[in-house]
């Protein structure tokens, strides 16, 4: 099985939906795997499996934040947006710079 580590940021779609239901309420300590990397910086992640790869996802606050709103900015960017872009005038409102005299002229 192969093995891969990423920032969370770098997930597409598809995974991003598995860390969310995988982790739906955040992810504990017991979820979390740290070791050291080449460079001997203390590299915390969290696990996600898919049929053939198991993705080490890289940890921050950012990624717990991530998880906690990602039901209400799902929700937000659905909700329809009920602002009018155009309103109702009436007709007789509506100025358009030519007085009646002279577009009759123009007419006839």
């Amino acid at each position: 099985m192969l093995r891969k580590l990423v920032d969370y940021k770098k997930l597409d779609h598809s995974l991003v939906s598995l860390l969310i239901e995988t982790y739906p309420h955040g992810y504990g300590d017991d979820d979390i795997i740290i070791f050291k990397n080449l460079n001997g910086e203390i590299i915390e992640t969290v696990e996600l499996k898919t049929k053939d790869t198991v993705y080490l996802v890289k940890i921050s606050k950012s990624l717990s934040n991530f998880i906690a709103n990602f039901e209400d900015n799902v929700e937000k960017e659905l909700e329809p947006n009920t602002t009018n872009v155009l309103e109702e005038v009436d007709s007789s409102e509506i100025q358009l710079g030519i007085d009646s005299d002279s577009l009759e002229n123009e007419i006839e």
